[in-house]
């Protein structure tokens, strides 16, 4: 791949079908709602903040847990029509990016972002979830990759020659450095620059499978390809559901890890 996406484009691209992206992707983990629970109080009557919910799969567990209220910042209509449709009067939806909203001081006991900080301008973000949340609460921001860096996927392997010279997500991180998510150096630094406590980091591995249409769908959320033509997409996604068919049988999996960060503000 070679020149990034921006912050506009990657918020664009994902309100083209949420539909499809929300049956297609696996959600998170079970580790990172019990880790919310355990070290960040969630619980009935937590006030909450999400920043970039999508399509809601982090929103619809937030709810199961008690997150009440539930203050969503979506920046994609689409998206946040969709969201609406599903959660309705459950969630208060503001259709605003994080930077652009203006948010109550010292109000929620937690903020999170489920695989959307990176379309976020960081230092900004993490100012206003500082101010956000109340003394003693916490941020939350994690991201799931699709393999493991530094193993063979042979999925990975098998498809890469049809995504040369797709633009670059974000998460793939800057020239020399881990992918953003992994780049534990700098998000650890960046939650202590914006005053936040206790920074932690951890890697959650898990695994899920695909058939070969949910796999050429899975590959359909992934912004690189879906913001191409629909030829050139069509083109892609074939070749890869052709791959997953021939060589693997018709069934796909892959080792997935998430990256979760936690801290919180000083009381």
């Amino acid at each position: 791949m070679s020149e990034r996406i921006d912050r506009t484009e990657g918020r664009r691209v994902f309100g083209l079908d949420p539909a499809a992206y929300d049956a297609a992707r696996p959600g998170h983990p079970p580790r990172v709602y019990e880790i919310l629970v355990e070290r960040c109080a969630l619980q009935a009557g937590t006030t909450v903040l999400e920043v970039g919910p999508g399509t809601g799969q982090a929103t619809r567990r937030l709810v199961l847990l008690g997150a009440d209220p539930l203050v969503a910042l979506e920046p994609n209509p689409a998206l946040a029509a969709y969201l609406d449709d599903s959660l309705g009067a459950r969630v208060d939806i503001w259709v605003v990016a994080l930077e652009e909203a203006e948010l109550p001081a010292a109000h929620f006991d937690v903020a999170v972002a489920a695989s959307s900080f990176h379309w976020v301008e960081e230092e900004v973000g993490l100012e206003k979830l500082f101010d956000a949340v109340r003394p003693g609460g916490w941020v939350a921001l994690w991201w799931t990759l699709f393999g493991e860096p530094g193993k063979p996927d042979a999925f990975i392997k098998a498809t890469s020659p049809l995504l040369d010279n797709l633009r670059a997500s974000p998460t793939r991180g800057a020239e020399g450095r881990p992918a953003h998510a992994l780049d534990t150096e700098v998000r650890l630094g960046a939650l202590g620059a914006a005053g936040f406590e206790d920074a932690n980091h951890e890697i959650l591995r898990w695994n899920a499978s695909w058939d070969t249409q949910g796999i050429r769908a899975l590959y359909g959320t992934f912004s690189p390809i879906a913001r191409l033509d629909e030829t050139r997409k069509t083109e892609i996604l074939d070749g890869v559901a052709e791959i997953a068919e021939r060589d693997f049988g018709g069934r796909v999996s892959r080792t997935l890890v998430t990256s979760l960060y936690t801290a919180h503000r000083p009381k």
